[in-house]
């Protein structure tokens, strides 16, 4: 029987680089969730914002397509509420900082893009379309997505962020010519400008609230046009150009900083950059409404004062004196004014700027008065039926006439009267407790990820969470205060508040979780047919005296051995472990599903609890299906010893120990001739050659090794930002050429090969079964020492050949593939392991060293 290594996402943390001085508004950093300390020239800046009424919706389809610097430009040049719409999470793409990839790097993608909002000051949104990988054309892309509910999404969020305006990210009149996700988002978003307004478009809640944005431009490039030269000779009568380098004194940061820090948030792309100052112009093209006359304002013709609404005249006048005599020293002296505003704007007819308008008055209000306002629970996580403790704090740290007036938490139905005058600089602490009735549990994890959807969307139930960034935290507690005489609600969310002796200060989030987590030590079991397969499951409790027994679901003709255990866990956060023997009667199935489930008393559990936590996002917990793929194989191959450098990273090292080799990961100044020579072969990770600093210096050892007798497996890089002058030992040239269908047929070129055919025989047969895709950035050009094995292509296009190259080096093999053996091996596709198997077997029997053990 062959075992493997866990398989729930890594604990892995990274550190950020960028220095903390000049981030006291940039909180998206390792202290990602501490609360909003904003500093008066912060609060000035909210103060403007506040007296501008236009929005920008900025479209696109992936984490990182959007862009920074517009975006930035518009929330803190202009002023205007900005938002990034993003058709996907990034699901489909590939992970620089961990292992973890599809529905999970949709989750850390979505928290940096998060992040990057923090730092322009924009907002975030999506739809419900799964990025199921990468698509040459609209065409495929909008019938995997189910196009008319993402469309629906898309005019759903117009209707309810009403913007004037919305700029496109990409081209839609060039399906084709770039990833159709891409093409897509343009094509959707010119349909949804139009249908926003039409009342015989129904949206997923059947809504009529209408809204007509005045103008949709495309954001253009002198790329688009070919060249600079091109650019500059062509006709500007329609685009409109802004200078987004402008300097912000109040930040100490251009433009194209802030744009530059927001874009490296996305670390798991690897998009960590330099900062950028000077001039820069970005073009937008007109492509729906009218022409603004003033070309230098996007907003030119549309009243963005408060005057655009019934009653706002009043409010403006208030606001506009405080922006105009705006006390750096003591921002407190504007309560008064600010609260009658507040009063005013409850009076308003109008509900989307009311909202909006009031939830930033209050943040203002509470920035003012310096006023501190926290419900700290004393433990991180509380399931149902259990109590926990709360710790309160109010604090105003101004002369401003405040009372607390009550307290309530979401969890309980009445409200703790308090009527405290919150004296300047006085803490008032108060102790309150949680208690969560099991029927009534909403557990915290990803909306989105609650129930199983397709291929191309996501399935939610609860419509009303459709496209908002994550799910709403469960467990809030109102501070109803009296500002002024004037009755104001502060809602906080409870988090827990702790510290380490490393760290200092940090912030949870509170986390509604199930009473017990089931955790299965393998995700996938590699076995021989007929042989019994060990699983340990380990029960973790999340109450005190939790008693319960694990048992199995399991396919027809399965049996568990033994049937139940009984298992009795006595503390919170106690965890036991148990090992069951499942075996088969029936090996005709290759793949089968196995569950295991704690039972208790009128209940039970069968998921768990995943965290995933990286330093430059908050930690999120996500419960999923506890479940093991079991595939049945029977796989030959030669050797023991396989050294593995890891690139991008994956999780192939524990995919090859399921099929019995003895891997090790080796380190840079690890990879010399003296070690290698210990290895039957050796395996470079995604992107090692553009990822790793010191390629350059272990790769002639690597070629060394090869030239001695070993065989050296390199997975895929891109042609960019490569660390080496080649990625092989002969002239070979990467393209970006990739076969994105995990159906396309595949054709063995050279069938007699030993590849094809030691120690498995390999067919067409094992292509079947691929998930996402066949693989991608195959070299499109090689020297004659090279020969491919295998011809494939997507519908329409050119054969290519490039996805698996071998070649002899010396007494050895260096073999070369764009596979995507990182998605296959995971997934338990069983043809991959075979032919990585025979990949890796190669030369083996020839070997003239023999590999210590």
């Amino acid at each position: 029987m062959f075992r493997f290594v866990d398989y729930r996402p890594s604990m892995y943390r990274m550190k950020t680089n960028f220095p903390f001085l000049i981030f006291t508004f940039f909180i998206s950093f390792s202290f990602a969730q501490r609360p909003v300390k904003q500093n008066t020239s912060e609060i000035y800046e909210s103060v403007q914002k506040l007296n501008f009424l236009g929005s920008v919706l900025y479209v696109a389809a992936h984490p990182d397509d959007e862009n920074t610097r517009l975006i930035s430009y518009f929330s803190n040049h202009v002023k205007a509420r900005t938002a990034y719409l993003s058709m996907t999470r990034g699901d489909g793409g590939q992970n620089l900082i961990g292992p973890e990839i599809r529905e999970s790097l949709g989750i850390i993608r979505t928290q940096e893009l998060l992040g990057a909002r923090r730092v322009d000051g924009g907002e975030q949104f999506f739809t419900r379309a799964n990025d199921f990988g990468y698509s040459k054309h609209p065409d495929e892309t909008l019938v995997i997505w189910n196009k008319e509910e993402v469309l629906k999404d898309v005019v759903s969020r117009i209707r309810k962020f009403k913007p004037d305006v919305i700029i496109n990210r990409f081209d839609h009149r060039t399906p084709g010519r770039t990833h159709g996700h891409h093409t897509s988002s343009a094509m959707l978003s010119m349909e949804a400008f139009d249908l926003a307004n039409d009342s015989n478009y129904k949206t997923h809640k059947g809504s009529t609230d209408l809204w007509q944005p005045s103008r949709l431009f495309f954001n253009t490039h002198w790329f688009f046009y070919g060249s600079r030269e091109q650019f500059e000779k062509s006709d500007k009568s329609n685009l409109l150009s802004f200078d987004t380098g402008v300097y912000y004194p109040l930040k100490g940061l251009s433009n194209n900083e802030v744009a530059a820090i927001a874009s490296s948030q996305h670390l798991c792309q690897g998009f960590g950059r330099l900062t950028q100052r000077g001039t820069e112009k970005e073009y937008v093209e007109l492509l729906k409404g009218e022409l603004p006359k003033n070309k230098a304002n996007i907003f030119s013709g549309i009243d963005t004062s408060w005057k655009r609404l019934k009653g706002g005249a009043a409010i403006g006048d208030i606001l506009e004196e405080i922006e105009a005599n705006f006390n750096f020293t003591n921002p407190a002296v504007h309560i008064p004014k600010l609260a009658e505003a507040y009063q005013l704007i409850l009076k308003l007819e109008n509900q989307h700027w009311k909202a909006i308008k009031a939830k930033e008055l209050l943040a203002i209000i509470e920035s003012c008065a310096g006023l501190y306002l926290e419900a700290s629970a004393g433990d991180p996580k509380i399931t149902g039926n259990e109590k926990i403790d709360v710790s309160i704090e109010a604090l105003n740290r101004s002369r401003a006439n405040i009372i607390l007036k009550s307290i309530k938490l979401s969890s309980k139905k009445t409200k703790t009267t308090k009527g405290i005058v919150l004296e300047n600089n006085v803490k008032i602490t108060m102790k309150d407790s949680l208690f969560l009735p099991l029927r009534e549990l909403q557990y915290t994890t990803p909306y989105w990820l609650e129930h199983k959807g397709t291929l191309g969307m996501y399935k939610v139930a609860k419509k009303e969470l459709i496209g908002i960034p994550e799910t709403p935290r469960g467990i809030t507690v109102d501070f109803n205060l009296e500002v002024n005489n004037i009755p104001i609600t502060i809602t906080k969310p409870v988090v827990h508040r702790y510290s380490k002796p490393d760290k200092g200060e940090l912030y949870k989030p509170l986390e509604i979780v199930p009473e017990v987590s089931v955790r299965t030590d393998a995700k996938i079991v590699i076995s021989k047919p007929q042989e019994p397969i060990e699983v340990k499951v380990t029960v973790k409790s999340y109450k005190d005296d939790v008693d319960g027994y694990l048992t199995f679901d399991l396919p027809e003709g399965w049996n568990a051995r033994p049937h139940i255990q009984d298992v009795h866990l006595s503390k919170k956060g106690e965890e036991k472990t148990v090992t069951f023997l499942i075996n088969s009667t029936n090996d005709d199935t290759v793949v089968n599903m196995v569950k295991p489930k704690f039972v208790m008393t009128n209940r039970s559990y069968d998921q768990e609890i995943v965290e995933i936590n990286y330093d430059h996002i908050p930690s999120q917990t996500v419960l999923l299906p506890s479940e093991v793929k079991v595939v049945r194989l029977d796989i030959k191959k030669r050797g023991e010893q396989i050294g593995y450098i890891q690139g991008a990273g994956d999780k192939i090292p524990e995919s090859l120990r399921q099929i019995g080799y003895q891997v090790t990961e080796l380190k840079g100044d690890e990879i010399s001739m003296s070690n290698l020579q210990k290895y039957d072969a050796i395996v470079l990770g995604l992107r090692t050659y553009n990822i790793d600093d010191n390629a350059k210096f272990y790769q002639d050892e690597l070629h060394k090794y090869v030239e001695s007798g070993g065989t050296l497996l390199v997975q895929y890089n891109t042609s960019r930002r490569q660390k080496v002058a080649q990625v092989a030992p002969y002239p070979l040239k990467l393209s970006r050429d990739r076969v994105t269908d995990e159906n396309a047929k595949v054709t063995i070129l050279d069938k007699n090969h030993e590849v094809m055919n030691f120690p498995n025989k390999i067919t067409e047969k094992d292509f079947e079964g691929w998930v996402q895709e066949r693989g991608l950035y195959f070299p499109s050009e090689w020297s004659q020492e090279f020969t491919p094995l295998l011809a494939m292509n997507d519908k329409g296009e050119s054969v290519k050949k490039g996805s698996l190259l071998i070649a002899k080096h010396g007494k050895g093999t260096f073999i070369y593939t764009g596979l995507s053996f990182f998605r296959e091996l995971p997934a338990g596709v069983p043809g991959a392991y075979r032919l990585f198997a025979n990949l890796l077997s190669v030369g083996v029997k020839n070997k003239s060293h023999s590999p210590k053990k």
